[in-house]
């Protein structure tokens, strides 16, 4: 094709993130118009990339390539494999639904300090993120990648400092003083992260002479490029580092449940639900493709600390008291098992990781903001100030529990299929690591169903006696994300038809193989 349509999918967020930023201060629902036309004009880019992929053809297809810094070897190179498809088809279907949730977020309102929130700058960061995160995914310049995977930080670190959730206990300079604390804390520790994959891009640069990835992988494959194997595993860490604390793994996890506390119930979808997954995304393509021994070296010590995600991320969402950081800790949780099917080294474990990341986003789409859209009217994040809301808002009521038992994993909703493959992966090679992590299946029943038991059963609370159900923006958020759930937990074989070739490039890149079964198949 002589159209970029790479670089068109993400250079028209980044000008509708200009534009919208533009539009005159008196102009406020002008500009999220603006941004919910541009949000979903990328969508429609983005279907297209979907529909001109094929599956079975070339590993990174779609390409553009062109001299950017030739003294460093650095060019602007795109690509996208059928993970990344996958990735980039999630966020800009997310990204109409979080401006709409996100509709009065930023509507300015008198306040002890009478601050007013800019409307037009909220949208316009939105949007800058979104452009952001679609070309990581679609870089196949080590250097190009790293540039986007930092410069991310900038707009989100504002979103969650300056657009915080409303619905905080405390005067405003407390609630100031937190949001200030969670995008400060954010920003620090990917920061630290991405310092140290600064340092391994440049000792890769050294050792392989150039940024390009597929270049480097087809070096090593046929022996023309050589790494020493500490030079490979420090390189490797490097690397990793920075991804574990993206992702977020244990223990580098702290940030998230403070950014997500403190941020609107949009902001914090697009922390988990898209922002996040480029770090699980990039264990996928840089890790394992650009060091397959280092990878393999490491595995051990990461299956632990996955481990550890599934089960601590678990059992403190068993004992928050808010709702937000519930939903934070189960996100820890559930990124414990996305790692664990990438490490395990299996098809169905990095097929059922990759479906994981798209699922999971859906599903904590769909809960987050929904209780986004409970919080907004009762002004609480605390558990213990709801009750009985199925009483007076039904539909509220059940769209809040189709979200949770997605994020439980129930059979027939699309997180299951995911976490079946993730587990059935890593038992095969792994069992009694397999046997640990299904204890957080176990878990992520627990602080589910008590959740909504304690906030939408029982007698009603006066103070929700008279809280709307769900309006028809509301409804227009939610529903699709619930068909989609549904949709995929039916029927998962379009997605994972998209990723499986990737992943058995990924797996030939390590040289792993499936293990073959105990018990042959009756012929």
């Amino acid at each position: 094709m002589s159209f970029p349509l790479l670089t068109a999918t993400a250079v028209l967020p980044a000008v509708g993130a200009v534009a919208t930023a533009a539009v005159p201060a008196a102009r406020r629902t002008a500009a999220k118009w603006l941004a919910l036309l541009v949000s979903l004009a990328t969508l429609v880019l983005a279907a297209v990339v979907l529909a001109r992929f094929e599956p079975g053809g070339a590993r990174y297809q779609l390409t553009e390539s062109h001299a950017w810094i030739k003294e460093f070897g650095v060019r602007y190179e795109l690509g996208v494999d059928g993970i990344a498809v996958a990735l980039i088809a999630l966020t800009a279907l997310l990204m109409p639904f979080v401006i709409l949730a996100g509709w009065h977020d930023a509507d300015p309102q008198e306040t002890g300090s009478s601050r007013w929130r800019p409307t037009q700058g909220f949208f316009a960061l939105i949007l800058g993120v979104e452009a952001m995160v679609i070309i990581s995914f679609e870089a196949t310049d080590v250097f190009l990648f790293y540039i986007f995977f930092e410069a991310m930080l900038i707009p989100m670190y504002f979103l969650i400092g300056g657009f915080g959730d409303r619905a905080h206990a405390g005067s405003d300079e407390h609630a100031a003083a937190q949001r200030s604390y969670a995008a400060v804390k954010f920003l620090l520790y990917n920061l630290v992260g991405g310092l140290i994959m600064l340092a391994a891009v440049i000792g890769l640069y050294v050792v392989a002479g150039n940024f390009s990835l597929p270049e480097i992988v087809a070096a090593r494959a046929n022996g023309s490029l050589h790494m020493a194997t500490s030079t490979e595993r420090w390189l490797f860490l490097g690397f990793f580092f920075a991804f574990a604390v993206k992702a977020p793994l244990w223990p580098l996890h702290t940030w998230l449940p403070n950014a997500m506390g403190e941020a609107t119930a949009p902001v914090a979808v697009l922390i988990t639900a898209v922002v996040d997954k480029v770090g699980t995304f990039a264990m996928l393509r840089f890790c394992l493709q650009l060091f397959p021994e280092a990878s393999k070296w490491a595995t051990p010590v990461i299956l632990v600390l996955a481990l550890i995600s599934i089960v601590y991320g678990a059992l403190l969402a068993v004992g928050q008291r808010d709702i937000k950081r519930l939903v934070a800790y189960a996100s820890i949780s559930h990124f414990g098992f996305i790692i664990l099917g990438i490490f395990a080294m299996t098809s169905q474990g990095q097929s059922g990781a990759t479906l994981y990341m798209v699922n999971h986003g859906i599903s904590t789409a769909a809960l987050m903001l929904v209780a986004g859209f409970l919080i907004s009217r009762r002004g609480s994040r605390l558990i213990a100030d709801y009750g009985g809301v199925q009483k007076v808002a039904p539909v509220l009521a059940g769209t809040f529990l189709i979200g949770g038992l997605a994020t439980l994993s129930l059979p027939g909703l699309a997180p299951f299929v995911s976490e079946f493959l993730v587990l059935v992966g890593t038992f095969a090679r792994y069992p009694v690591v397999g046997i640990i992590a299904t204890f957080g299946i176990v878990l992520a029943a627990l602080y589910t169903l008590v959740l909504y038991q304690r906030t939408m059963t029982g007698p009603v609370k006066p103070e929700v006696s008279a809280l709307p159900d769900l309006r028809v923006r509301e409804l227009a958020v939610v529903v699709p994300l619930i068909a989609a759930l549904i949709f995929l937990g039916v029927y998962p074989k379009p997605v994972t038809d998209l990723v499986n070739p990737a992943v058995k490039h990924t797996l030939s890149d390590v040289h792993k193989t499936d293990p073959k079964p105990a018990v042959e198949a009756a012929k």
